[in-house]
């Protein structure tokens, strides 16, 4: 079994991290994560749903299938 010596200041910072060695290396090879960028009338249509999402004007899932007539 290996031993390995960790410095007091790494832990103290929460700077460590252990993981087997795959997924540090499937890690290193990820590439950049595309960002979403929404649009004016996207966020139009995001404050409007927070709106209705107060105001109790919306359905959860099962109730609109229950609505339609849709079988679960």
């Amino acid at each position: 079994m290996n031993v390995v010596t960790i410095p007091k200041q790494k832990v103290a910072k929460d700077d460590l991290a252990v993981l087997p060695r795959k997924e540090h290396e499937a890690l290193l090879g990820l590439k950049m994560v595309k960002t979403f960028t929404a649009t004016p009338k996207i966020k139009r249509a995001l404050r409007q749903a927070e709106k209705n999402l107060k105001s109790g004007k919306s359905l959860t899932l099962n109730e609109l299938k229950k609505r339609l007539g849709i079988a679960s």
